[in-house]
């Protein structure tokens, strides 16, 4: 009578089905050499019968030791086919498949052992079947037991052996979707599993895997945040295989949809992620050129924030955003494709991202949005103009920075604004953005005391150096003169004009042009500051010794009899005092002693400068003013004056400017007094 498992004896099937290997073992070997004989005959029928027994009743069975015997059965049945295996190689690989994930550790490691001497027979032939080799193998390599581990990994060695050398018969688009749901698995065996099947991938020359970086080069950035240093340094050595191979050609590579991946990882609080990510940026810069113009707001946003990083361990990141901000600069300021440049330029978005950060702590990162801000307003004025209003207001808060580089490359862009604007108007400066600028800044030294005493000097300094110095001080009396409605505050900063004015190297132009005033132009200027200077008298007396009105300044003395006495004045007449002993106040010392226009004007002076002596207390200005009142010859005062001084050849009306002078500090006076009464009364109340 035929056995139930025939083409098996009942002596083998049991042999195969028993607890103890050695018995198994034998069984194996009959197996063997049975399938060898069938072979050998062509008998066909034969062998696929005992492939189903051995998988139907042994493998698929609910007793773990005929698993065990099915398992190496199909290994036995393997090995006495040879090469012909590939002609069985589905029937044999499908039921160890099956047996990969038993829960008996033990079919398990006798699975990896059957399905390991299968490929090695089958070789190529297994291809067809390694999406899912692939999948059953990315459990085992976590698996609980070691034995198993072990099993998996002379397997998977196999496997990588095969597909190298049958890389054409790969079918690499059905295997990166396997990859993708794999390479986001969080325990480090499976990310070392996965990762060294990309990199024996990549290393195939017939594989391309470049054109499917888009879709795994996620997950290995992610990978890199792995605890473990072996799969780190597997990582990096992978992304180091890719990037190389960029280089070498780019054309396989999605630039649009990787460089975004690495905008986002370049924002990771993961040091290495960031660090590689931004390394990936700098070369995709060079590679791409041009091309990456459209991503400049989210490269903006990656590397910004790294341009603060000083601690020894962030300097290569730090290093690197700046070689990235400054590559990015060259392709934007690059003449040879400027049209194209700015298609590809979307403002509007690489805006957003300047002015956010230019609120950020770090005085690099500002200094850097700054220069972004210039650079782009240099290179495109007529399409930054639309971004010009907005951009004016976030600059102007950015004044009260604590660092001057920031403020200085702040009034740097503003002037650049104004200058863009101004260049498409006549040449006459009394324009709407001039006004509406300094306007802007009259109010924010007006919102901010701290600004005005300790960035305003530095402000319009600098600000006379980029911009018309003139313009500037026309401009600032004008808007004094009729927008400023609170004295106190219009006196202040007439005085800070002022002394930047008589002390700053950057307004030496504008003092010459003051010290001239039969010119029609200086004449002008003198008037309109005049107008505003009134609200400080001191101020006043010190832009009319620059003019060498003399004869007016001799007139404005005798009114400070009628003007109240103040510490403050005093102090300010101290400072002029020491003003005169400077450089910039030379030729008024030497007026003092010419002859010239009948002594007219060294006699007004003299009577100026004695009538301010007399108002200073007996202090060390009084007498340095004394010292050099003392060296005055005699001759000036001998003789009543016929000829009139030096400042009437200018045609201006100084009587109605003396009556002006007399008006607003009469409105001072009067608005002192009215804030004494307000102050009893609150006092009072």
């Amino acid at each position: 009578m035929e056995s139930v498992y025939a083409p098996l004896s009942e002596s083998c099937a049991k042999a195969l089905g028993d607890k103890v290997y050695e018995k198994r073992k034998l069984a194996s070997q009959e197996i063997e050499k049975m399938v060898t004989e069938f072979n050998a005959k062509n008998n066909s029928a034969q062998i696929r019968k005992l492939i189903e027994v051995l998988s139907n009743d042994f493998a698929s069975s609910r007793d773990a030791n005929k698993r065990k015997g099915g398992l190496i059965g199909l290994a036995a049945t393997s090995l006495g086919l040879g090469k012909d295996s590939s002609k069985y190689v589905s029937e044999l690989v499908t039921p160890i498949l099956n047996c990969l994930s038993d829960q008996d550790l033990r079919v398990r490691y006798f699975a990896c052992e059957s399905l390991y001497n299968v490929v090695k027979v089958a070789r190529s032939s297994i291809i067809p079947f390694f999406p899912d080799l692939f999948s059953a193998l990315s459990r085992l390599v976590a698996d609980s037991d070691q034995m198993v581990k072990d099993g998996s990994e002379l397997l998977d060695r196999m496997l990588k052996d095969i597909v190298t050398e049958s890389s054409q018969n790969f079918n690499l688009e059905a295997f990166i979707p396997l990859l993708k749901e794999r390479i986001y698995v969080k325990n480090s065996y499976v990310r070392q599993y996965v990762i060294s099947w990309i990199s024996i991938l990549n290393a195939v020359p017939e594989i391309n895997m470049v054109i499917y970086l888009t879709d795994i080069i996620d997950g290995l950035f992610t990978m890199l945040e792995d605890n473990t240093q072996e799969i780190q340094r597997m990582c990096e050595t992978t992304l180091t295989q890719f990037l190389k191979s960029i280089r070498n050609d780019s054309s396989s590579v999605r630039m649009e949809d990787t460089i975004n991946i690495l905008i986002t990882h370049a924002q990771s609080p993961n040091e290495l992620i960031k660090s590689t990510a931004i390394t990936w940026i700098r070369e995709f810069v060079v590679i791409f050129g041009s091309q990456v113009l459209p991503y400049a707001s989210g490269i903006f946003t990656a590397i910004l924030p790294c341009l603060e990083y000083n601690v020894d361990n962030m300097k290569n990141i730090k290093e690197c955003a700046v070689s990235v901000n400054k590559s990015m600069m060259k392709l934007v300021s690059s003449k040879e494709h400027k049209s194209q440049n700015i298609e590809q330029l979307d403002l509007r978005s690489i805006m957003a991202v300047l002015s956010q950060y230019l609120t950020h702590n770090s005085v690099q990162t500002k200094v850097a949005v700054l220069e972004w801000i210039h650079h782009l307003i240099i290179h495109f004025p007529n399409e930054m103009s639309n971004h010009s209003s907005q951009l004016g207001n976030n600059l102007l808060t950015i004044l009260s920075d604590n660092s001057d580089e920031v403020v200085l490359r702040c009034i740097s862009v503003l002037a650049e604004i104004v200058n863009s604007q101004h260049s498409k108007e006549t040449t006459d400066f009394n324009k709407a953005h001039y006004r509406k600028f300094l306007l802007s800044l009259v109010n924010l030294f007006s919102d901010d005391k701290s600004v005005l005493d300790y960035r305003a000097s530095l402000i319009i300094r600098q600000l006379c150096v980029l911009l018309n110095a003139e313009y500037i001080y026309l401009t600032f009396a004008e808007i004094i003169s009729e927008e400023v409605s609170n004295l106190k505050f219009a006196s202040l900063l007439v005085r800070l004009l002022n002394s930047i004015l008589m002390t700053s190297s950057e307004l030496f132009e504008l003092r010459t042009t003051l010290r001239d005033i039969s010119n029609p132009n200086s004449a002008n200027l003198f008037k309109t500051l005049y107008l505003s200077w009134a609200h400080c008298p001191v101020s006043t007396i010190s832009i009319c010794l620059l003019s060498q009105s003399y004869q007016h300044v001799s007139e404005l003395v005798n009114l400070f009899a009628e003007i109240e006495i103040t510490l403050e004045l005093l102090t300010e007449l101290d400072k002029l005092v020491q003003l005169i002993e400077t450089p910039i106040f030379a030729s008024l010392r030497l007026t003092l002693v010419s002859k010239d226009n009948n002594c007219a004007d060294a006699q007004y002076l003299a009577h100026a400068l004695f009538g301010i002596l007399m108002l200073l207390p007996q202090t060390d200005a009084f007498n340095m003013l004394k010292n050099r009142l003392q060296c005055i010859p005699n001759y000036w005062g001998q003789q009543p004056i016929e000829k009139h001084s030096l400042q009437y050849k200018s045609n201006i009306n100084f009587v109605e400017l003396l009556e002006h002078f007399k008006k607003v500090q009469k409105n001072h006076r009067e608005q002192r007094l009215t804030q004494r009464k307000r102050s009893v009364l609150v006092n009072d109340i």
